[in-house]
């Protein structure tokens, strides 16, 4: 039998790194889970013996399922916004549509290429609760600031109009999750990249 080790270890891991490794492993199976069966239809029973873990288990990591659902959508929104953040780093200089475009095209492949993150986060997540609908909506807020943050760099380079994009940000922002939540529900959706060239568009309409 395996003995603990030295330090906490047991199986040459420590606790902190055995508990994370839960962690992932019931992250991933809420992925793969709410992506396909969907959140309503996925219990934490189902979810446990897709993690190949016990209910204690899921328990010691998450309140409930709304938890799990919450951390798997805050996952797919913190590559999104970090792939985005680097896209506008690596585009700075260029004209505003370009960069526009670009921040564009990452956040649709990475929220959408895997159909599964695209169905937790644009579909699965609305509607479950009040307090799942404050978290959204607090993640749209910052969405919104993000674009906001964008646009002002074309303000300070004379490229739009000096006024107030809080609004056309929001607009943008609750276009870009409706298109991207319908092509994630369509059965015969189109190309991944007919919708990002629809969402260039729908930026350059809102920005003048």
């Amino acid at each position: 039998m395996t003995q603990p080790g030295p330090r906490g270890r047991y199986g040459g891991r420590t606790a902190a790194e055995r508990r994370a490794e839960r962690r992932e492993r019931l992250m991933t199976a809420g992925l793969e889970l709410f992506g396909t069966a969907g959140y309503a239809a996925s219990t934490v029973g189902q979810i446990c013996r897709e993690a190949n873990l016990s209910t204690r288990q899921y328990y010691e990591e998450f309140a409930d399922r709304e938890a799990l659902l919450i951390a798997v959508y805050d996952h797919v929104n913190a590559e999104a916004q970090a792939a985005v953040a680097e896209s506008v780093k690596n585009t700075h200089g260029e004209p505003l549509t370009e960069r526009i475009k670009a921040a564009l095209t990452v956040y649709a492949l990475t929220t959408a290429t895997d159909l599964r993150r695209a169905k937790v986060a644009y579909v699965e997540i609305v509607g479950v609760s009040p307090g799942v609908e404050e978290h959204r909506m607090a993640t749209r807020a910052r969405w919104v600031e993000l674009m906001q943050a964008l646009l002002s760099t074309g303000i300070a380079d004379g490229e739009i109009p000096d006024r107030d994009y809080r609004l056309a940000s929001s607009a943008y922002i609750g276009a870009a999750n409706g298109l991207l939540q319908d092509w994630c529900a369509t059965p015969d959706r189109a190309p991944l990249a007919d919708a990002v060239a629809e969402l260039a568009r729908i930026s350059a309409a809102l920005t003048g």
